[in-house]
């Protein structure tokens, strides 16, 4: 029964509303010495969870990294190179991130950007710059409208890669209903969609640079 401490701890710590990374660290560590492990082995059991599931944590150490370079003026360094750029709008640029993020999506690249490593303290800012918005809801439809940018990028570029949970998966069912089918022919067939993708979101884009510029 002493073993089921640890499941206490959680419950006081969350209801005195303590910090959650300290609380289950602590439940962990009060269940390993209730059940006889000595604090070596308890560390050690960590440290094998954590190289276990390091495709897990590893944005743990990623976000932090963001963190500090923003803090140290990436967004502002974005902002300004952007502004000394002639003609540019923020739909050229998300159309020049489209652009980028499926075509690396298309080879595997998946990770490679996202909403939290390039999207908020990079694409955003710089669409920013370069859309100069009036107000704070002219600001939230261009990181809106970022974020949106990104998403389209990976979703429609990623099925191009032949080696992709969505392709595997496609090939799954189909031939649950007899269709035999390679990888490869469902990516060839993911490319028309996606050059779709990239038309249609592009048309949006500029349609986000004309409105912006009646809004003048």
């Amino acid at each position: 029964m002493l073993v089921l401490a640890g499941i206490v701890v959680i419950a006081g710590g969350f209801l005195l509303r303590f910090n959650p990374l300290l609380v289950i660290i602590v439940s962990a560590l009060v269940t390993g010495l209730a059940a006889g492990l000595d604090p070596v082995a308890v560390l050690a059991t960590f440290g094998r969870a954590f190289n276990d599931t390091r495709y897990v944590t590893a944005i743990y150490i990623v976000l932090p990294v963001i963190g500090l370079l923003e803090r140290h003026g990436l967004q502002a360094r974005a902002r300004a190179l952007v502004g000394k750029l002639r003609g540019a709008t923020a739909g050229r640029v998300l159309i020049g991130y489209l652009l980028f993020r499926q075509i690396t999506a298309a080879l595997g690249l998946v990770s490679i950007a996202g909403p939290a490593q390039t999207v908020r303290p990079l694409v955003a800012p710089m669409a920013e710059a370069a859309a100069d918005p009036r107000d704070e809801a002219e600001s939230e439809t261009v990181r809106a409208m970022a974020a949106a940018t990104d998403n389209v990028g990976v979703f429609f570029g990623e099925d191009i890669f032949i080696a992709i949970g969505s392709i595997l998966l496609m090939k799954g069912v189909l031939e649950g209903y007899g269709i035999m089918l390679e990888p490869f022919q469902l990516s060839v067939w993911a490319i028309p969609t996606a050059f779709a993708a990239f038309v249609i979101h592009g048309f949006r884009l500029l349609l986000l640079d004309r409105r912006l510029a009646r809004g003048r």
